[in-house]
């Protein structure tokens, strides 16, 4: 598995956010064009572990917090970029979605969830803003920002 071969995997996913506004009703039609289990979200799990096994998906950070970006946003993804995160048990960084944010998680461990959604497609508004966090365990979770914009607030996490 190459970048030009995840990008080619990708393609289909690209399309079907590229049909419409980035909002919840796109969730609804990712989650069930490619739902849980689906061959497409099977193939993208295990392109994604293939990837950081060969160490160019999630090649920055350290064990519980890894990421990168994997693919710019393009004409061929339809200005959609990609990254990657590979989180367990943390709050990652505040960070706000100008144009919205299109997260496909696939938990690694039994009952992890991402923000609170275990496997599946999400939709973040834009304009939206969050402390990504993953609990339970540890998750994959594989995001789509238009135009591959992404502005890091530098907020802390709230204390407990």
């Amino acid at each position: 598995m190459q970048p030009q071969d995840f990008q080619n995997l990708m393609k289909s996913v690209f399309d079907t956010v590229a049909e419409g506004a980035v909002d919840q009703a796109l969730a609804g039609r990712l989650n069930e064009t490619y739902p849980t289990g689906s061959d497409k979200v099977s193939e993208i799990e295990q392109a994604c572990l293939t990837a950081i096994d060969a160490g160019w998906m999630c090649a920055e950070g350290a064990e519980g917090r890894r990421f990168g970006r994997v693919i710019e946003a393009s004409s061929d993804t339809h200005n959609l970029s990609v990254d990657v995160v590979q989180l367990k048990d943390i709050v990652g960084p505040h960070h706000i979605h100008p144009t919205g944010e299109v997260c496909l998680t696939m938990p690694q461990d039994a009952g992890a969830k991402f923000d609170g959604q275990g496997a599946g497609w999400c939709v973040n508004d834009p304009g939206s803003g969050h402390f990504p966090t993953v609990t339970d365990g540890e998750a994959l979770v594989l995001y789509l920002l238009p135009g591959g914009e992404i502005n890091f607030t530098g907020k802390k996490p709230p204390s407990d």
